[in-house]
């Protein structure tokens, strides 16, 4: 008969389940895999499979009993750095959904809102199509293998039980609010574009009193934020690699003890 102690089921616990909760944190909030398009099910069966391929490779991890606290404190710890890796991620995608929103905003085409399927809520169609673009560009250039290893990686950098927030993360998290700065270049150029349109619809406000500037003005600030949309498209490819490498950076930096 097979018996069981508990320092084995213990070992078994630790050296499985703990990197599951990292994975598992990881998959639920990042984008693409951790929106709502993909059922919680089939996140979850993905977590056991990158858990069973990579738990073989990983460092000795603590021994712990299932039910004692620190297992409990050393899960909890697991998510949050999951969720912390999922959480960049999530930054750099929203950084185009940002610059869409402030475009539609400037061309008068904020009106036009859509649901957007991966968050529940109303965005503006232009910071949807920003959203899909960054998505599939991220797919092309096989991103989400470089999460995968940057995960596979932070159980080397930042061990199971070796601590958690230290003052290099805190500086990691200062560095964030890149995104705001990231939204705001990218819908710069069309900005000033639409500013220049505003002001030329303004000198022939006053220069022609008797013309209705809101007939005329609306629709052709709207066919000319198209236009430099269109235009804007050609330099959206160099844009995303400086910022997707910006954003890896980060999370390889995210996930390093120091």
């Amino acid at each position: 008969m097979l018996e069981l102690s508990d320092a084995q089921i213990g070992g078994w616990v630790g050296s499985f389940m703990l990197p599951l909760f990292r994975i598992a944190a990881l998959l639920m909030t990042m984008p693409i895999i951790g929106t709502q398009l993909v059922p919680v099910r089939v996140r979850l069966y993905l977590a056991l499979a990158i858990a069973v391929v990579l738990v073989p490779t990983l460092p000795p991890m603590p021994q712990v009993d299932a039910l004692d606290l620190r297992s409990i404190m050393l899960v909890g710890e697991q998510v949050l750095v999951g969720a912390l890796l999922g959480f960049v991620l999530q930054l750099f995608f929203h950084a185009f959904v940002v610059a869409g929103q402030i475009i539609s905003m400037q061309m008068g085409l904020g009106f036009a809102a859509m649901v957007d399927p991966t968050n529940g809520v109303s965005v503006p169609v232009l910071g949807q199509f920003y959203l899909m673009l960054v998505t599939l560009l991220f797919l092309a250039m096989n991103g989400h293998l470089v999460v995968f290893e940057v995960l596979a990686e932070s159980f080397v950098t930042l061990p199971v039980g070796g601590g958690l927030l230290t003052n290099h993360h805190w500086e990691v998290a200062g560095k964030l609010g890149w995104v705001m700065g990231a939204g705001l270049l990218l819908a710069l150029p069309a900005i000033t574009a639409l500013l220049v349109v505003n002001i030329a619809f303004g000198v022939m406000t006053r220069a022609a009193p008797q013309l209705n500037i809101f007939s005329i003005g609306f629709p052709l600030t709207l066919a000319l934020g198209m236009v430099i949309v269109w235009i804007g498209m050609a330099d959206i490819l160099a844009q995303y690699q400086v910022l997707a490498s910006d954003a890896l950076q980060l999370l390889r930096e995210m996930a390093r003890a120091r």
